[in-house]
Protein backbone atom coordinates (compact mmCIF):
# COMPACT_ATOMS: atom_id res chain seq x y z
CA UNK A 1 0.00 0.00 0.00
CA UNK A 2 2.81 2.43 0.90
CA UNK A 3 4.47 1.70 -2.46
CA UNK A 4 1.21 2.50 -4.26
CA UNK A 5 0.85 5.79 -2.35
CA UNK A 6 4.41 6.78 -3.30
CA UNK A 7 3.72 6.07 -6.96
CA UNK A 8 0.51 8.13 -6.82
CA UNK A 9 2.38 11.04 -5.22
CA UNK A 10 5.09 10.90 -7.90
CA UNK A 11 2.48 10.87 -10.66
CA UNK A 12 0.68 13.80 -9.05
CA UNK A 13 3.93 15.75 -8.83
CA UNK A 14 4.72 15.07 -12.50
CA UNK A 15 1.22 16.15 -13.51
CA UNK A 16 1.60 19.38 -11.53
CA UNK A 17 4.91 20.15 -13.20
CA UNK A 18 3.50 19.50 -16.68
CA UNK A 19 0.46 21.63 -15.97
CA UNK A 20 2.47 24.60 -14.66
CA UNK A 21 3.21 27.44 -17.12
CA UNK A 22 6.78 27.44 -18.42
CA UNK A 23 9.30 29.77 -16.83
CA UNK A 24 10.88 31.88 -19.57
CA UNK A 25 14.28 33.47 -19.50
CA UNK A 26 14.59 37.19 -20.09
CA UNK A 27 16.17 36.51 -23.49
CA UNK A 28 13.37 34.17 -24.70
CA UNK A 29 11.37 35.74 -27.54
CA UNK A 30 8.15 34.09 -26.35
CA UNK A 31 7.78 36.37 -23.34
CA UNK A 32 4.24 37.13 -24.51
CA UNK A 33 3.05 33.85 -22.96
CA UNK A 34 4.18 34.90 -19.49
CA UNK A 35 1.20 35.72 -17.24
CA UNK A 36 2.93 38.86 -15.97
CA UNK A 37 2.06 40.44 -19.32
CA UNK A 38 3.03 44.06 -19.93
CA UNK A 39 5.37 44.32 -16.95
CA UNK A 40 7.42 41.33 -18.04
CA UNK A 41 7.44 42.52 -21.67
CA UNK A 42 8.67 45.97 -20.57
CA UNK A 43 11.52 44.38 -18.65
CA UNK A 44 12.42 42.27 -21.66
CA UNK A 45 12.48 45.32 -23.95
CA UNK A 46 14.57 47.22 -21.41
CA UNK A 47 17.12 44.38 -21.33
CA UNK A 48 17.44 44.52 -25.14
CA UNK A 49 17.94 48.28 -25.16
CA UNK A 50 20.53 48.32 -22.39
CA UNK A 51 22.29 44.96 -22.74
CA UNK A 52 22.15 44.37 -26.49
CA UNK A 53 22.19 47.93 -27.85
CA UNK A 54 24.24 49.43 -25.03
CA UNK A 55 21.83 52.28 -24.21
CA UNK A 56 22.31 54.03 -20.90
CA UNK A 57 19.40 54.04 -18.48
CA UNK A 58 17.80 57.46 -18.38
CA UNK A 59 18.38 58.23 -22.07
CA UNK A 60 14.89 57.01 -23.01
CA UNK A 61 11.42 56.38 -21.59
CA UNK A 62 9.42 53.22 -22.16
CA UNK A 63 5.74 52.41 -21.66
CA UNK A 64 4.05 49.08 -22.47
CA UNK A 65 0.26 48.80 -22.38
CA UNK A 66 -1.77 45.91 -23.80
CA UNK A 67 1.42 44.61 -25.46
CA UNK A 68 1.85 47.91 -27.35
CA UNK A 69 5.17 49.63 -26.63
CA UNK A 70 5.83 53.37 -26.78
CA UNK A 71 9.51 54.33 -26.74
CA UNK A 72 10.41 57.98 -26.17
CA UNK A 73 13.92 59.05 -27.24
CA UNK A 74 15.26 62.10 -25.44
CA UNK A 75 17.38 63.06 -28.46
CA UNK A 76 16.68 62.73 -32.19
CA UNK A 77 19.28 60.15 -33.23
CA UNK A 78 18.32 58.33 -36.47
CA UNK A 79 20.78 55.51 -35.83
CA UNK A 80 19.47 54.80 -32.32
CA UNK A 81 15.92 54.86 -33.67
CA UNK A 82 16.84 52.43 -36.48
CA UNK A 83 18.64 50.11 -34.07
CA UNK A 84 15.59 50.03 -31.78
CA UNK A 85 13.24 49.34 -34.68
CA UNK A 86 15.44 46.47 -35.85
CA UNK A 87 15.88 44.85 -32.45
CA UNK A 88 12.37 45.30 -31.02
CA UNK A 89 10.61 44.51 -34.30
CA UNK A 90 11.69 40.89 -33.90
CA UNK A 91 9.67 40.37 -30.67
CA UNK A 92 6.63 38.31 -31.64
CA UNK A 93 4.85 39.19 -28.40
CA UNK A 94 4.87 42.90 -29.24
CA UNK A 95 1.62 43.95 -30.92
CA UNK A 96 2.88 47.39 -31.95
CA UNK A 97 5.87 49.69 -31.50
CA UNK A 98 5.77 53.48 -31.54
CA UNK A 99 9.02 55.47 -31.36
CA UNK A 100 8.82 59.21 -30.74
CA UNK A 101 11.35 61.93 -30.01
CA UNK A 102 11.09 64.28 -27.05
CA UNK A 103 10.41 67.92 -27.76
CA UNK A 104 13.29 70.11 -26.60
CA UNK A 105 12.35 72.06 -23.50
CA UNK A 106 9.51 69.75 -22.42
CA UNK A 107 9.50 70.29 -18.67
CA UNK A 108 7.62 67.05 -18.05
CA UNK A 109 10.57 64.96 -19.19
CA UNK A 110 13.43 63.99 -16.92
CA UNK A 111 16.80 65.50 -17.74
CA UNK A 112 19.32 63.02 -16.37
CA UNK A 113 22.96 63.93 -16.67
CA UNK A 114 25.26 61.14 -15.58
CA UNK A 115 28.76 61.99 -14.45
CA UNK A 116 31.99 61.52 -16.41
CA UNK A 117 32.60 58.03 -17.78
CA UNK A 118 36.02 56.39 -17.85
CA UNK A 119 36.86 54.21 -20.90
CA UNK A 120 33.49 54.66 -22.68
CA UNK A 121 32.34 52.47 -25.57
CA UNK A 122 31.68 54.07 -28.96
CA UNK A 123 32.04 57.74 -29.85
CA UNK A 124 29.96 60.87 -30.45
CA UNK A 125 31.47 61.28 -33.94
CA UNK A 126 30.55 58.38 -36.19
CA UNK A 127 33.51 56.94 -38.19
CA UNK A 128 33.53 57.99 -41.85
CA UNK A 129 32.41 55.27 -44.27
CA UNK A 130 34.53 56.12 -47.32
CA UNK A 131 37.67 57.72 -45.86
CA UNK A 132 40.61 55.45 -46.89
CA UNK A 133 42.49 56.43 -43.72
CA UNK A 134 39.71 55.82 -41.18
CA UNK A 135 41.21 53.48 -38.51
CA UNK A 136 39.48 50.09 -38.81
CA UNK A 137 40.09 46.40 -39.47
CA UNK A 138 39.64 45.48 -43.12
CA UNK A 139 40.90 43.50 -46.11
CA UNK A 140 40.32 44.63 -49.71
CA UNK A 141 41.16 43.15 -53.11
CA UNK A 142 41.78 45.88 -55.68
CA UNK A 143 42.48 46.25 -59.39
CA UNK A 144 44.75 49.27 -59.57
CA UNK A 145 45.83 51.50 -62.47
CA UNK A 146 48.96 53.60 -61.90
CA UNK A 147 50.82 55.87 -64.35
CA UNK A 148 53.30 53.04 -65.02
CA UNK A 149 51.45 49.76 -64.50
CA UNK A 150 48.23 47.87 -63.84
CA UNK A 151 48.36 45.51 -60.86
CA UNK A 152 46.17 43.45 -58.56
CA UNK A 153 46.67 44.68 -55.01
CA UNK A 154 45.62 43.79 -51.50
CA UNK A 155 44.94 46.64 -49.09
CA UNK A 156 44.70 45.81 -45.38
CA UNK A 157 44.17 47.87 -42.28
CA UNK A 158 44.31 47.40 -38.52
CA UNK A 159 43.05 50.18 -36.31
CA UNK A 160 40.59 51.26 -33.68
CA UNK A 161 39.53 54.12 -31.43
CA UNK A 162 39.78 53.58 -27.66
CA UNK A 163 37.65 55.88 -25.54
CA UNK A 164 39.51 57.38 -22.59
CA UNK A 165 37.02 59.78 -21.03
CA UNK A 166 33.48 61.01 -21.70
CA UNK A 167 31.53 63.92 -20.26
CA UNK A 168 27.79 63.58 -21.07
CA UNK A 169 25.94 66.77 -22.04
CA UNK A 170 22.75 68.29 -20.72
CA UNK A 171 20.67 66.21 -23.14
CA UNK A 172 20.91 62.47 -23.64
CA UNK A 173 23.20 61.63 -26.53
CA UNK A 174 25.17 64.88 -26.27
CA UNK A 175 28.59 65.38 -24.76
CA UNK A 176 32.35 65.34 -25.16
CA UNK A 177 34.77 62.44 -25.48
CA UNK A 178 38.54 62.05 -25.58
CA UNK A 179 39.88 58.95 -27.37
CA UNK A 180 43.18 57.38 -28.31
CA UNK A 181 43.35 56.37 -31.98
CA UNK A 182 45.82 54.19 -33.86
CA UNK A 183 45.96 52.45 -37.23
CA UNK A 184 48.13 50.67 -39.77
CA UNK A 185 47.37 50.75 -43.50
CA UNK A 186 49.39 48.52 -45.86
CA UNK A 187 49.30 47.60 -49.56
CA UNK A 188 50.65 44.45 -51.22
CA UNK A 189 51.34 43.93 -54.92
CA UNK A 190 49.74 40.57 -55.65
CA UNK A 191 50.98 40.72 -59.25
CA UNK A 192 54.57 40.39 -58.02
CA UNK A 193 55.99 36.85 -57.59
CA UNK A 194 56.25 37.21 -53.80
CA UNK A 195 53.23 39.52 -53.28
CA UNK A 196 55.54 42.37 -52.28
CA UNK A 197 54.70 44.72 -49.46
CA UNK A 198 54.66 48.10 -51.22
CA UNK A 199 53.91 50.60 -48.45
CA UNK A 200 52.77 50.82 -44.83
CA UNK A 201 51.38 53.92 -43.12
CA UNK A 202 51.36 54.10 -39.32
CA UNK A 203 48.93 56.51 -37.66
CA UNK A 204 48.69 57.29 -33.95
CA UNK A 205 47.15 60.19 -32.04
CA UNK A 206 44.28 61.59 -30.02
CA UNK A 207 40.75 62.58 -30.94
CA UNK A 208 38.32 64.91 -29.17
CA UNK A 209 34.71 64.51 -30.30
CA UNK A 210 31.57 66.44 -29.42
CA UNK A 211 27.86 66.08 -30.24
CA UNK A 212 24.89 68.40 -29.92
CA UNK A 213 21.75 66.90 -31.42
CA UNK A 214 22.30 66.27 -35.14
CA UNK A 215 25.64 68.09 -35.13
CA UNK A 216 28.93 66.41 -34.23
CA UNK A 217 32.53 67.57 -34.42
CA UNK A 218 35.90 65.81 -34.39
CA UNK A 219 39.25 67.41 -33.50
CA UNK A 220 42.38 65.32 -34.08
CA UNK A 221 46.09 65.55 -33.40
CA UNK A 222 47.96 62.64 -34.93
CA UNK A 223 51.28 61.44 -36.32
CA UNK A 224 51.76 59.49 -39.56
CA UNK A 225 54.93 57.84 -40.77
CA UNK A 226 55.22 55.86 -44.00
CA UNK A 227 57.62 53.06 -44.93
CA UNK A 228 58.24 51.21 -48.20
CA UNK A 229 58.51 47.41 -48.28
CA UNK A 230 61.92 45.73 -48.67
CA UNK A 231 60.91 43.61 -51.68
CA UNK A 232 59.44 46.65 -53.39
CA UNK A 233 62.65 48.64 -52.90
CA UNK A 234 64.73 45.76 -54.27
CA UNK A 235 62.52 45.47 -57.35
CA UNK A 236 62.50 49.24 -57.93
CA UNK A 237 66.15 50.35 -57.59
CA UNK A 238 65.49 53.68 -59.32
CA UNK A 239 62.77 54.84 -56.92
CA UNK A 240 63.59 57.89 -54.82
CA UNK A 241 62.75 56.93 -51.25
CA UNK A 242 61.17 59.63 -49.09
CA UNK A 243 61.27 59.65 -45.29
CA UNK A 244 57.68 60.81 -44.98
CA UNK A 245 56.70 61.78 -41.44
CA UNK A 246 54.00 64.32 -40.54
CA UNK A 247 52.04 65.62 -37.57
CA UNK A 248 48.57 66.87 -38.39
CA UNK A 249 45.90 68.83 -36.55
CA UNK A 250 42.45 68.86 -38.16
CA UNK A 251 38.78 69.45 -37.45
CA UNK A 252 35.74 67.90 -39.14
CA UNK A 253 32.11 69.00 -38.77
CA UNK A 254 29.18 66.63 -39.38
CA UNK A 255 25.41 67.03 -39.74
CA UNK A 256 22.98 64.08 -39.75
CA UNK A 257 19.36 64.09 -40.81
CA UNK A 258 17.23 60.97 -41.21
CA UNK A 259 19.34 58.46 -43.18
CA UNK A 260 21.75 61.06 -44.59
CA UNK A 261 24.91 62.69 -43.34
CA UNK A 262 27.16 65.46 -44.67
CA UNK A 263 30.56 66.46 -43.33
CA UNK A 264 33.51 68.71 -44.07
CA UNK A 265 36.70 69.96 -42.46
CA UNK A 266 40.22 71.31 -42.80
CA UNK A 267 43.66 70.25 -41.59
CA UNK A 268 47.19 71.55 -41.26
CA UNK A 269 50.57 69.80 -41.00
CA UNK A 270 52.21 71.33 -37.93
CA UNK A 271 55.26 69.10 -38.41
CA UNK A 272 56.50 67.61 -41.67
CA UNK A 273 59.45 65.74 -43.13
CA UNK A 274 60.43 66.60 -45.81
CA UNK A 275 60.12 70.20 -44.70
CA UNK A 276 59.12 71.51 -48.13
CA UNK A 277 55.69 69.81 -48.01
CA UNK A 278 52.79 72.24 -48.42
CA UNK A 279 50.82 71.96 -45.14
CA UNK A 280 47.17 72.58 -46.08
CA UNK A 281 44.46 69.95 -46.57
CA UNK A 282 40.68 69.71 -46.62
CA UNK A 283 38.02 67.00 -46.67
CA UNK A 284 34.29 66.71 -47.37
CA UNK A 285 31.77 63.96 -48.01
CA UNK A 286 28.29 62.51 -47.74
CA UNK A 287 26.85 59.22 -46.43
CA UNK A 288 23.63 57.21 -46.54
CA UNK A 289 22.40 54.39 -44.30
CA UNK A 290 19.15 52.54 -45.01
CA UNK A 291 16.75 50.98 -42.56
CA UNK A 292 17.33 47.34 -41.71
CA UNK A 293 16.46 44.85 -44.47
CA UNK A 294 14.56 41.76 -43.28
CA UNK A 295 16.19 42.01 -39.83
CA UNK A 296 19.55 41.11 -41.40
CA UNK A 297 21.44 44.33 -42.02
CA UNK A 298 21.40 47.63 -43.85
CA UNK A 299 22.66 49.19 -47.05
CA UNK A 300 25.18 52.00 -46.68
CA UNK A 301 27.27 54.17 -48.96
CA UNK A 302 29.78 56.96 -48.61
CA UNK A 303 31.54 59.50 -50.81
CA UNK A 304 34.73 61.08 -49.49
CA UNK A 305 36.71 63.88 -51.19
CA UNK A 306 40.15 64.98 -50.00
CA UNK A 307 42.31 67.79 -51.37
CA UNK A 308 45.96 68.61 -50.63
CA UNK A 309 47.79 71.91 -51.01
CA UNK A 310 50.86 69.84 -51.95
CA UNK A 311 48.93 68.61 -54.99
CA UNK A 312 47.82 72.12 -56.01
CA UNK A 313 44.45 71.34 -54.43
CA UNK A 314 43.79 68.38 -56.71
CA UNK A 315 41.18 65.91 -55.41
CA UNK A 316 41.26 62.31 -54.29
CA UNK A 317 37.75 60.82 -54.50
CA UNK A 318 36.80 57.65 -52.63
CA UNK A 319 33.45 55.86 -53.04
CA UNK A 320 32.30 52.86 -50.98
CA UNK A 321 28.93 51.11 -50.92
CA UNK A 322 27.72 47.81 -49.53
CA UNK A 323 25.87 45.95 -46.81
CA UNK A 324 26.39 46.05 -43.04
CA UNK A 325 25.52 43.16 -40.72
CA UNK A 326 25.05 43.87 -37.02
CA UNK A 327 24.42 47.01 -34.95
CA UNK A 328 25.32 50.32 -36.62
CA UNK A 329 26.69 52.09 -33.54
CA UNK A 330 30.42 52.70 -33.04
CA UNK A 331 31.86 50.31 -30.49
CA UNK A 332 29.44 47.50 -31.45
CA UNK A 333 30.45 44.41 -33.42
CA UNK A 334 29.48 44.44 -37.09
CA UNK A 335 30.72 43.29 -40.49
CA UNK A 336 30.58 45.22 -43.75
CA UNK A 337 30.82 43.84 -47.28
CA UNK A 338 31.78 46.77 -49.48
CA UNK A 339 32.42 47.66 -53.11
CA UNK A 340 34.94 50.46 -53.41
CA UNK A 341 36.52 52.76 -55.99
CA UNK A 342 39.05 55.59 -55.97
CA UNK A 343 40.31 58.24 -58.40
CA UNK A 344 42.94 60.91 -57.75
CA UNK A 345 46.30 61.28 -56.03
CA UNK A 346 47.44 58.07 -54.30
CA UNK A 347 46.29 57.85 -50.66
CA UNK A 348 49.27 55.61 -49.81
CA UNK A 349 52.26 57.11 -48.00
CA UNK A 350 54.87 58.87 -50.14
CA UNK A 351 52.96 57.95 -53.32
CA UNK A 352 50.59 60.89 -52.79
CA UNK A 353 52.65 62.71 -55.44
CA UNK A 354 51.56 60.07 -57.96
CA UNK A 355 48.75 61.60 -60.03
CA UNK A 356 45.79 59.85 -61.61
CA UNK A 357 45.83 56.59 -59.69
CA UNK A 358 42.61 54.62 -59.99
CA UNK A 359 41.39 51.43 -58.38
CA UNK A 360 38.22 49.45 -57.82
CA UNK A 361 37.49 46.30 -55.88
CA UNK A 362 35.75 44.80 -52.86
CA UNK A 363 36.55 44.48 -49.19
CA UNK A 364 35.35 43.14 -45.85
CA UNK A 365 35.38 45.45 -42.83
CA UNK A 366 35.11 44.49 -39.15
CA UNK A 367 33.75 46.76 -36.41
CA UNK A 368 34.41 46.21 -32.71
Amino acid sequence: MSMLLRMLRILALIAAVLAAPPVLAADDPQVADDPQGDAFLAGYIQSILERQLGWERGTYRLEVRDRAATLLLLVDDPERRAAAEDALGQIDALQSLTITVAVTGDASLPEPRPGPILFPVGDFFRPLIADPKEPRFFMSLLEMDTPTDRVTAASVGYGESFGLWRAPGDRAGDGWQLSFVGGLFAQFNLSAPSSDLVNADYNIGFRLSQRTGRFSTRWRLYHQSSHLGDEFLLSQPDIERMNLSIEVVDVTFSYERSRWRAYGGVGYMIGRDPSDLEPGMAQAGAEYRSTRVHHIGRFLAGLDVRILEEEDWETGVSLKAGFELGPPDPGRRNVRLMLEAYDGFAPFGQFFRTDDIRYYGAGIYFGF
